[in-house]
């Protein structure tokens, strides 16, 4: 089991840039942000843009990887994704994971480059589009493409990743169809437990839905002949999972848990000071001194 940590970039990199640096201090395996031009509740906070923040994280660490969970086709196009991709997997010495989602109505993104409204399948579509066209474009010197949501006319990514053969995937999918597309591109696959957070849900039906949207994807992979063990499986906790930070043992559960479910990546937040997400820093602290060579053994 690796744990990583999400850093919301809502802080100016002189503030930010500390927890980047602690993270790796700690002993943490990954650190992640969103990708999003603002986030839900803290829309009327500051909010900073994730490819800038990214590099000054890959400059700014020297071990821990760094990733988006997840980038989003809601206002990201492939060839400039897979452009910026293939930038901060240089800087950072091969250090990033780019995860991509379907892009979610209402994540505070949707609507404001292209107001277009589209429906869960179409999401889908245009889901499976970005990614088979973000990685041809990594593995491809010159790429040309025409599909339903994207088309591209000789698009040069020349630099090569310095991971090969391109930078790993990591997709966020819980459906069939998404699910699919993981045994065929991913090289992690990244999920929140329940799909739309149903009224009611609580960590044990959070588990519950992750251990079957495991079972799936091992058979998701199956139907391609792919070894499921291949794939970094992360566990995002958000609150109908629980508390993880509420004590040293409350982690600790919850990563049992989540391993016995099939994980292999557990992934919570930075405590912030108040509202989503809030908690006590020095609860983290203690998790990665006390926890975390426990959990690497799962």
């Amino acid at each position: 089991m690796r744990v990583g940590v999400v850093i919301l970039p809502e802080r100016r990199w002189r503030h930010s840039g500390e927890l980047w640096r602690r993270a790796e201090d700690l002993g943490f395996d990954s650190a992640w942000m969103y990708d999003h031009l603002w986030w839900r509740s803290l829309s009327a906070g500051e909010w900073f843009a994730t490819v800038p923040v990214l590099t000054a994280a890959a400059c700014a660490t020297s071990r821990i990887r760094i990733g988006t969970l997840v980038t989003s086709p809601n206002f990201r196009h492939p060839v400039v994704t897979a452009s910026e991709a293939m930038t901060v997997d240089d800087i950072s010495g091969g250090r990033f994971t780019l995860g991509i989602g379907a892009g979610s109505p209402g994540a505070g993104d949707s609507g404001v480059v292209d107001d277009t409204v589209l429906t869960p399948g179409e999401r889908a579509d245009r889901f499976a589009e970005f990614v088979e066209l973000t990685d041809r474009l990594l593995r491809e010197p010159v790429t040309s493409y025409e599909g339903r949501f994207y088309r591209t006319s000789e698009a040069r990514v020349i630099a090569s990743c310095v991971q090969r053969p391109r930078v790993p995937f990591a997709l966020a999918a819980t459906g069939p169809r998404g699910l699919a597309l993981v045994a065929r591109y991913g090289q992690g696959w990244v999920t929140l437990g329940p799909p739309a957070f149903p009224e009611g849900a609580t960590p044990a039906s959070c588990l519950a839905a992750v251990r079957d949207q495991t079972d799936r994807l091992r058979a998701a992979c199956e139907a391609v002949d792919r070894d499921a063990d291949e794939i970094d499986r992360i566990f995002v906790a958000t609150p109908a999972a629980g508390d993880p930070l509420a004590s040293p043992e409350s982690f600790e559960e919850m990563a049992v848990d989540y391993a016995k479910a099939g994980i292999t990546h557990l992934v919570i937040h930075w405590p912030r000071a108040e509202g989503v997400y809030a908690g006590d820093p020095a609860m983290l602290e203690r998790v990665a001194s006390e926890v975390l060579p426990r959990v690497r053994a799962l």
